[in-house]
């Protein structure tokens, strides 16, 4: 049980999160109450996702925002959802996630979160974060529990989503539009390029840095990625219109997210999403990804398309 008015240092949050680097989110944390939470989190230009989110205009990646509210949820709720600390405590459902404004190097980051009810083995947190300028996500979302697993079977290979049955777009053609780099260039190819649908392809490997945080014993893709390869799915997408030349798609928000199942290395993510032509400046989409035909995470999301700063 989490102690009111308690202080967690960096190596308190190792010792209750599986989390390590580059993918852990807090520097540090206060317990105010059992079920209130503040974490901090310092932003350096030296942050490794900095680098690819974006080159000459680092924005950090509203997923991450979503990971930190979610590593610090964990922090609050794992010793009663998994008292043993031996299963994996993941974001179930993300009801409703908006990004209101930018985090970049040189702000700190106040991750706050609410546990609102723990019923049948569900977890409702409601989260913010917020910089000197004020309040840049909120979210609410579900986290649950479940055991630690592995893959039963080996992939599938050599399909209809390989390069050989060829590419709308290939990746040279993906990075002309969109400002995405190393290491957060969470997509490998368009199978399918409509004007209101992409179909993309994601090849999971254990060398990614996104595998990078957790234990050694249990490597799985982080939700809050899925939510973020779907999305450059729909960017490569919006941004590969005429209209759209030179300018950057933004997550404005994401809504009813849920993942089915957990995706492994050695997994090909198979991306479809939807994205109807917007009218104005924002657009709605919504997408599924899946692994050998099965559906393993879905959500609907809000993008804005901006010019560069």
């Amino acid at each position: 049980m989490l102690q009111a008015n308690t202080i967690l240092d960096l190596s308190a949050i190792k010792a209750i999160l599986p989390h390590r680097n580059p993918v852990l989110m807090l520097d540090r944390v206060q317990v105010v109450e059992a079920d209130h939470l503040i974490g901090v989190k310092n932003l350096s230009i030296n942050e490794p996702f900095f680098q690819g989110h974006f080159p000459g205009h680092p924005i950090m990646p509203g997923v991450l925002q979503i990971e930190a509210m979610k590593q610090l949820a964990e922090i609050a709720v794992r010793g009663e959802l998994d008292p043993e600390g031996c299963n994996d405590v993941y974001l179930w459902k993300l009801a409703k996630a908006k990004f209101r404004n930018p985090n970049v190097p040189g702000d700190r980051a106040k991750v706050e979160v609410k546990v609102e009810s723990i019923t049948d083995g569900v977890a409702v947190i409601n989260g913010s974060v917020c910089n000197s300028g004020g309040v840049t996500c909120e979210a609410q979302f579900s986290l649950k529990m479940r055991a630690k697993s592995a893959p039963s079977e080996m992939p599938e290979m050599f399909n209809d989503y390989d390069r050989a049955a060829g590419f709308a777009k290939e990746i040279g053609d993906v990075v002309a539009v969109m400002p995405h780099r190393f290491p957060f260039l969470l997509i490998d190819g368009i199978r399918i390029m409509e004007e209101a649908r992409a179909v993309a392809v994601k090849n999971l490997t254990g060398g990614e840095a996104m595998f990078m945080h957790a234990a050694e014993d249990y490597a799985v893709m982080p939700e809050t990625v899925l939510c973020e390869i779907l999305a450059q799915a729909g960017c490569a997408c919006v941004l590969a219109r005429p209209e759209n030349n030179g300018k950057l798609g933004l997550f404005a928000a994401l809504m009813d997210a849920e993942s089915f199942a957990p995706v492994y290395p050695g997994d090909q993510l198979v991306v479809d999403v939807d994205l109807p032509p917007a009218r104005k400046a924002f657009g709605k989409g919504s997408g599924k990804i899946y692994v050998n035909g099965k559906v393993v995470f879905q959500s609907s999301l809000m993008f804005a398309i901006v010019d560069p700063a």
